[in-house]
């Protein structure tokens, strides 16, 4: 009988997942378009005077889930360089700062959009989150569905359901008895609310992902479930000084303030305006429907157990929303 052979493997064919510190909650205080920078100071100190009152409302309520421990919470702002940029980092980011200061609010964090899509990666490298998270797309098919339909690799649309069925013919739509059928949810609670999200479109080989998807890319970040080969994706980095006038000149995510609290946390709230209402829609679906890594899921449930705080199981219901009247 002959002996079995050891197997031998090089560690590095195993990468480590790197480990994260985290908050308790990440709350964001704003998403703004470059259009509404344009409208000048008085647009941002509105802004931010709607949302103080909010964010100290859900400061005081993830304090009340802790027993005899301080809340750990941290701020980020995310600015939309991705589908405009019609001002520069050093003319837009001090009034949008200072008029956050006035409103008695710190920015902990500020996040570029563009840095969902592409970003720079160790030692030199590219990381393309939106394409990592595409990847990771478990499409939930609902329960009967033919499989015609074609995956979301090379549609770029996930939805939360079956759609209305498509006559693959005009003879068909002669037949006798043909029924139209109504799209459906997966899920639904009584009645549908079905939802077909576009993730990117393309044009000349170009694609453009949608604000939909890349929000979705933001959440997994400051939830800390993203990774690229074991490596944490947009780790912020910290920033004292002046701002530079080309926007890729500045790193995916800045720390702004040294003191701040762990830019990841177990939950998240964003405090937003109502026009991205349907888009936190979207996002909660595309949540639903990513493959999370084993090991960042087990981080932050071992985590978060330790400090006896509750974290819900599914990625969706880790993000919470505020849509004010004033925004």
């Amino acid at each position: 009988m002959k002996k079995p052979v050891p197997a031998f493997r090089e560690t590095s064919a195993e990468p480590r997942t790197e480990s994260l510190p985290f908050s308790h909650l990440s709350v964001e205080t704003g998403h703004l378009y470059m259009e509404d920078f344009v409208e000048g100071p008085d647009r941002l100190r509105r802004h931010f005077d709607t949302v103080r009152p909010w964010v100290e409302a859900v400061r005081k309520d993830v304090g009340t889930r802790l027993t005899g421990a301080r809340p750990r919470v941290s701020t980020c702002f995310l600015v939309d360089d991705y589908f405009s940029r019609l001002s520069t980092p050093d003319e837009l980011l001090p009034p949008l700062i200072a008029a956050a200061a006035e409103a008695g609010l710190v920015i902990d964090y500020l996040a570029r959009e563009s840095g969902c899509a592409v970003a720079p990666g160790a030692a030199g490298t590219v990381v393309r989150p939106a394409e990592s998270v595409m990847r990771r797309l478990v499409e939930s098919p609902p329960p009967g569905s033919s499989g015609f339909r074609p995956p979301v690799s090379r549609t770029g649309w996930l939805s939360n359901g079956e759609r209305t069925p498509v006559q693959r013919s005009s003879a068909a739509l002669d037949i006798a008895g043909a029924v139209w059928q109504p799209p459906s949810e997966t899920g639904a609670r009584g009645h549908s609310v079905f939802l077909d999200i576009e993730l990117w479109s393309e044009a000349e080989g170009e694609r453009t992902w949608s604000c939909a998807f890349l929000a979705s890319v933001w959440q997994l970040v400051r939830l800390g479930l993203l990774r690229d080969v074991g490596r944490a994706v947009l780790a912020p980095v910290p920033w004292d000084g002046e701002f530079p006038a080309d926007w890729d000149m500045l790193p995916p995510v800045l720390r702004l303030n040294p003191r701040a609290a762990p830019f990841t946390a177990y939950v998240t709230c964003s405090v937003l305006p109502r026009r991205f209402l349907p888009v936190e829609h979207a996002v909660r679906v595309v949540l639903d429907q990513v493959h999370v890594e084993d090991e960042p899921f087990r981080q932050v449930a071992e985590r978060s157990e330790a400090e006896a705080f509750a974290v819900p199981a599914g990625v969706a219901d880790r993000a919470s929303y505020v849509f004010p009247l004033g925004l």
